[in-house]
């Protein structure tokens, strides 16, 4: 079943992310893997490849932000996680917003992640650049 197995990347790619398992997610990658996130911060914009998906997972690992999971939503050919990020930094910036992270999904790996977010000045002002 070819919507479940997609929910299980999901899963595993949160699991490693959660665990700091970078070759984890590098598994689940396409080499041609794209990340687009918005806004003007340190994270924003299109991370091209493996290694700059997995850069940006670190740098967002590195922020100590929390991510809490509120649910998995299917899709035809991937699936968006319902998502909320927190964060306190060592100067006392506050991080707090909504986002979907919709993964694209073909052949059993990850070729496209967007992010949505619903405080995305928040977001720059957190990962200033």
């Amino acid at each position: 079943m070819l919507n479940q197995s997609n929910v299980e990347i999901g899963e595993q790619f949160l699991s490693a992310y959660s665990a700091h398992n970078w070759e984890g997610i590098r598994k689940l990658l396409h080499p041609i893997v794209k990340w687009t996130l918005p806004g003007d911060g340190a994270i924003s914009g299109t991370a091209e490849g493996i290694d700059a998906v997995i850069n940006r997972v670190k740098s967002i690992v590195d922020g100590k932000v929390y991510t809490q999971l509120h649910g998995i939503l299917v899709g035809q050919f991937g699936l968006t996680l319902a998502l909320h990020n927190s964060a306190v930094s060592e100067d006392g910036r506050v991080l707090e917003e909504e986002l979907a992270t919709v993964l694209t999904i073909e052949s059993g790996l990850i070729t496209k992640i967007d992010t949505y977010l619903s405080d995305v000045a928040g977001m720059e002002q957190y990962f200033i650049k």
